[in-house]
């Protein structure tokens, strides 16, 4: 996987809906205990991260989610998300517990010969990013090719954010996203095959060998 920054993105705003189509990942709702035990709390000082993943033979929308680095825990909401990881615990679309490694995982699986991963980073007050978590933890879960309109929807009610739009692409969410003072890009590529469900497959079978082998310790 490789990370190439660049400081102009020309991306083409039209395109099919083509992501976020996942089925929703019905009875998603970890317990308190598995969110608790898992909560990853980021270095650094708080900031608010939007992923929009291109098509890069046409610059078609893909999928958009919004990773939040708050003062006591990261989350990551990823409406109508289809990747998903037995450590990491979920509550309709948002995902905790993602520590460096699990976020990379996320990162692989999105990231491919067909996919770009475009990242636009903002810094922002504690008390902002607490009150992100808030609103994607009551969100609830969100429909198929609903991503993009959900992340403009919860980034348009937050201080700060207020000149995104409610849209429907996610290229058009990151155009918005991309204006507002301050912000860092980015771009993730990688020419692994198209066919993540293959990697899905092995980052969880990667997950049950670690969890055999600290049981296997504890014995």
């Amino acid at each position: 996987m490789r990370r190439v920054t660049s400081s102009v993105l020309a991306l083409a705003l039209v395109g099919a809906l083509a992501g976020c189509e996942a089925p929703p990942n019905e009875g998603a709702f970890a317990s308190d205990e598995f969110v608790s035990q898992s909560r990853y709390v980021p270095p650094g000082s708080p900031t608010v991260t939007l992923l929009t993943m291109i098509y890069n033979d046409n610059g078609r929308s893909g999928h958009s989610a919004l990773l939040i680095d708050g003062p006591e825990e990261r989350v990551l909401f990823d409406p109508a998300g289809s990747w998903h990881h037995p450590v990491v615990p979920e509550r309709n679309d948002v995902l905790y517990g993602m520590t460096p490694q699990l976020f990379g995982f996320y990162m692989d699986y999105h990231a491919r010969e067909t996919v770009d991963v475009h990242v636009h980073e903002i810094d922002v007050a504690p008390e902002i990013a607490a009150q992100l978590i808030d609103a994607v933890e009551a969100y609830g879960q969100v429909g198929s090719a609903r991503c993009a309109y959900a992340t403009s929807e919860v980034l348009s009610q937050t201080p700060g954010f207020e000149t995104i739009t409610r849209r429907w692409y996610p290229t058009r969410v990151m155009a918005d996203f991309a204006q507002l003072p301050g912000v860092r890009e980015s771009i993730v590529l990688d020419d692994d095959s198209d066919d993540n469900l293959e990697l899905l497959q092995a980052q969880a079978a990667q997950a049950a060998r670690l969890e055999r082998a600290r049981a296997l310790l504890s014995e």
